[in-house]
């Protein structure tokens, strides 16, 4: 039995004001969870369902720019001329953006690539989380706890897993995420081709797709997102990084068999704090009272509370986050999120990951709780994971690769 989403959201008690918060990732029919699936379906392979409405292909190489959100691409097209001409040449039924999962985080959205699953169902539900058998806070992306076994974590069967007999399914991506415990739990069942460079990976690529036969590929591209985090996402790096992701997107329509559809997408946009706005919360004691545990993104905060704690102590928390920071924040419970439909419909085992209270950024705001982070984390300028249409939406152009002999761009 799952815990399903409700059509309209409903405070936890009587007390408690209305909530405001912005409609659900469109899980079913415009989401990251419908990448592969639309992919796999527009391949001819069975079971599948073609929401996206991706034109007849044998081969499918889907680029996943880390950090890419759609905003920022509109503001920054004249650094790239070639996904400008894709975009300016329409795409019919096709639509040009989709939502991220919720949160906005790369651990969630990928976990939704790989399953065609919210997060409710695979339980990728943060950066990181609280682990209820462990009565513990775990990572979720890079530094996996050793004592969480991915394939239990999500156990649901990865997209590359179902169709293997189907087709050749392969990772372009960095070596060091080859079997990476992210890698397990969310993408398993590819064949994977490291390159360290973008240059390294494109050739791999055409190497990879050189075969004839059906094919879906999942390319990765992780620069962008790293120097939006250092410098952020107005910063003259990561322009020039939006920048060599158009040429690599160029490389491969030119190298990759004539006729593959090259689908490029984000796992989440990007917006920038500054310093001053960067806060750590845990210096407020009303803000973590009756709070055990901590988690998630610094836009979208995870508390968990004590055990055994009156409803009215979960009120008097929210009161106060509402009291701190006003409309500057949306302060809801699990139930809430759940009832709004924020993770899709949730699997009883994944609900206790959630926070007992959750604290989602409006605008440019980031929240720690510096008795847990690392002070290297308050350095992080650009930043994602929370409900903004900045975060959430993020670009989706389709365009049939050229192949060596054609032009394009």
């Amino acid at each position: 039995m799952r815990v399903t989403a409700q059509e309209h959201t409903q405070p936890t008690s009587g007390t408690a004001p209305a909530l405001d918060l912005p409609s659900p990732p469109l899980f079913g029919s415009r989401s990251i969870a419908e990448v592969f699936t639309s992919a796999a379906a527009s391949m001819g392979i069975p079971g599948f369902a073609n929401q996206l409405h991706l034109p007849a292909a044998q081969r499918v190489c889907v680029v996943l720019a880390d950090g890419l959100g759609r905003s920022l691409l509109k503001q920054k097209a004249s650094h790239t001329p070639f996904l400008r001409s894709i975009l300016s040449s329409g795409q019919g039924s096709v639509p040009n953006w989709i939502d991220s999962a919720f949160p906005s985080t790369t651990a969630a959205s990928l976990a939704s690539l790989g399953t065609g699953l919210p997060a409710g169902q695979h339980g990728m539900v943060g950066y990181d989380v609280l682990d209820p058998s462990q009565d513990k806070v775990v990572n979720l992306l890079g530094n996996w706890d050793a004592h969480v076994d991915p394939a239990l974590w999500q156990p649901h069967a990865t997209v590359f897993e179902r169709i293997g007999a189907e087709a050749d399914v392969v990772t372009v991506s960095l070596p060091q995420f080859g079997n990476s415990p992210m890698t397990q739990a969310a993408l398993r069942g590819s064949r994977f081709v490291g390159g360290t460079s973008l240059h390294a990976r494109t050739a791999a690529a055409a190497e990879a797709m050189s075969g004839g036969g059906p094919s879906l590929m999942y390319f990765y591209v992780n620069e962008l997102d790293k120097a939006g985090h250092r410098y952020g996402c107005q910063s003259d790096r990561w322009e020039h990084q939006l920048e060599e992701l158009d040429a690599t997107v160029k490389r491969l329509s030119a190298t990759l068999p004539p006729g593959t559809t090259i689908v490029l997408t984000g796992d989440h946009g990007m917006l920038d704090v500054p310093e001053s706005q960067r806060i750590d919360f845990s210096a407020d004691a009303s803000l973590v009272a009756g709070v055990r545990h901590t988690a998630g993104e610094p836009r979208m905060v995870h508390l968990y509370l004590e055990p055994g704690l009156p409803e009215t102590q979960r009120e008097l928390l929210i009161s106060a986050w509402r009291a701190r920071f006003g409309e500057r924040i949306w302060a809801f419970t699990r139930e809430q999120a759940i009832g709004a439909g924020l993770f899709g419909d949730v699997q009883p085992e994944v609900a206790p990951r959630i926070g007992d209270v959750m604290i989602a950024a409006r605008d440019t705001l980031a929240l720690y709780d510096t008795r847990r982070v690392r002070p290297a984390s308050l350095e992080v300028v650009g930043q994602h994971g929370s409900l903004t249409k900045a975060e959430r939406e993020v670009p989706f152009l389709y365009f049939p690769a050229a192949g060596k002999k054609g032009k394009r761009g």
